[in-house]
C-alpha cells in the first residue's frame, strides 16, 4: 500500500483526503493542519494521526507521498521539503506564486526521480480531453484565434480578506481562476512567446484582482484573449470555457460538452462529420471508484497514484507544466504593472512602455513605435 499524508484540510484538502481515503492502493498515514479541533474530530472517528507541524509529520511518518492543498503561498516551502526528503508530491494549483520557485521545484523533482503533480483538474475532464485530441489531430485546421473563459460567484461584496483574496497568499484572481484556462491553453498550444493589453482590476477586494483580461501571443500568429471574472453571480459556481476558431472550423468546451463545427470533416476523426458535432462529457468520461464534486477531481489523485504504483515519473499536469502555466502568469501581472500605452497627446495613465511583455525578459522589440 502506498502510505500518503494530506497536507491543509480546507475545501480542496477535504475533498482530497475523502478521494484518497478511498483509494484502494493508499493508505492514508496522516494528515496536517494548524486548526486542533479538525486533527481532533479526524482522529476520533477516522483513527487518522493528525499533525499540526509539517516537519514533525515528515520526520516521524514513513511516507511514500503527500497532497499539499495548503494556501498557495506556503506550497513552495512545503513542496521542497517534501521532495528533500525523497517523496511524491501533489500539489493544488496554482502551483508557486514565484515562478523562480516553480522552475526549481520542477527541476528539483526530475532530479529526484519521484512522481509530481499540480491539481490542474480540468486536463481530466472528458470535454477537455477531447478538445486536446481534435486540435492535436487538425481537425479545425490551423487555429488562428482563441478565447478563454473562467467566471464564477467568489467575491461578491467587500468584506474581511481570507488568504485567497490577498494577493501575498493566494495570488488573486489571476492565480486562482485565470490560471485554469491559461493552463488548457499551454496544454493544448505549449507557452506563449509573448503577452500584451492585460488588465488586473479591481471589483469588490481591497488587495486583489477580482478580474483578469489579456492577449497571449503564440507561434504560428496564433493569439488567445483571456477573460475571467471571479466577482460573477449570473453563475452558481465556476465555469471554465474555451472557444477556438481554425482555417477548417470552429470548436467550443467547457466541463459538459465538447462542440465542434467542420468544413471539411476529412480532417476530423473518423466518426466526426461535415457540420455541427456534439460530444458531451458523460460519453467521454470513465467510470472512477469514488466520486466527490467531479469525476475530473478522482481522476487526477488515480493518476497520481498509479504513477507511483507503476513506477514512472511522468504524470500530466507535471511540476514542469504547471512552471510554465506560473511563468504566464507573472508575465500577465508584470504586462498590467506597466499599465496602457497612451495615445500621443493623452495624459499618461502610469509608466507605460510600448509592447507586448515578452516571456523572454521585457518588451519585446518587434513592439517599439
Amino acid at each position: 500500500m502506498i502510505r500518503v499524508a494530506v497536507c491543509g484540510l480546507g475545501k480542496m484538502g477535504a475533498s482530497h483526503l475523502a478521494i484518497v481515503n478511498a483509494h484502494p492502493l493508499v493508505t492514508v498515514a496522516a494528515v496536517c493542519d494548524p486548526t486542533g479541533y479538525i486533527l481532533d474530530v479526524l482522529k476520533k472517528y477516522t483513527g487518522i494521526k493528525g499533525y499540526a507541524d509539517y516537519a514533525d509529520m515528515l520526520k516521524s511518518e514513513a511516507l511514500d507521498a503527500v497532497i499539499v492543498a495548503t494556501p498557495s503561498r506556503l506550497h513552495a516551502p512545503m513542496v521542497e521539503q517534501a521532495l528533500m526528503a525523497g517523496l511524491h508530491v501533489f500539489c493544488e494549483k496554482p502551483f508557486c506564486l514565484d515562478p523562480r520557485d516553480s522552475a526549481r521545484l520542477a527541476a528539483l523533482a526530475e532530479q529526484r526521480g519521484v512522481v509530481n503533480q499540480v491539481g490542474y483538474h480540468n486536463r481530466f475532464v472528458g470535454a477537455f480531453q477531447e478538445m486536446k485530441r481534435l486540435v492535436a489531430a487538425g481537425a479545425i485546421g490551423r487555429v488562428t484565434h482563441v478565447l478563454a473563459e473562467a467566471y464564477g460567484p467568489v467575491v461578491l461584496k467587500a468584506k474581511g480578506s481570507t488568504w485567497r483574496t490577498q494577493s501575498s497568499e493566494g495570488g488573486g484572481c489571476l492565480y486562482d481562476y485565470a490560471a485554469h484556462p491559461i493552463n488548457l491553453l499551454n496544454w493544448c498550444f505549449g507557452a506563449p512567446k509573448a503577452v500584451g493589453g492585460s488588465v488586473l482590476g479591481k471589483i469588490f477586494s481591497r488587495d486583489t484582482d477580482d478580474e483578469v483580461y489579456s492577449t497571449l501571443y503564440f507561434d504560428n500568429d496564433l493569439s488567445a484573449q483571456v477573460s475571467v471574472n471571479w466577482s460573477d453571480e449570473s453563475l452558481r459556481k465556476m465555469t471554465t470555457k474555451i472557444s477556438m476558431w481554425g482555417t477548417n472550423g470552429r470548436l467550443y468546451a467547457d466541463r459538459q460538452e465538447c462542440q465542434i463545427y467542420l468544413r471539411d470533416a476529412a480532417l476530423a476523426p473518423s466518426t466526426y462529420d461535415a457540420g455541427w458535432n456534439v460530444r458531451y462529457t458523460t460519453e467521454l468520461t470513465e467510470e472512477v471508484w469514488f466520486y466527490v464534486r467531479g469525476e475530473e477531481y478522482s481522476a487526477q489523485i488515480d493518476h497520481f497514484i498509479q504513477a507511483i504504483h507503476s513506477g514512472q515519473p511522468g504524470a500530466n499536469s507535471s511540476f514542469a507544466n504547471a512552471a510554465e502555466t506560473d511563468q504566464v502568469l507573472s508575465m500577465i501581472k508584470a504586462d498590467a504593472d506597466r499599465g496602457p500605452v497612451p495615445l500621443p497627446g493623452a495624459a499618461a495613465a502610469g509608466p507605460a512602455p510600448p509592447g507586448r511583455f515578452s516571456l523572454f525578459g521585457g518588451r519585446s522589440a518587434k513592439a517599439k513605435v
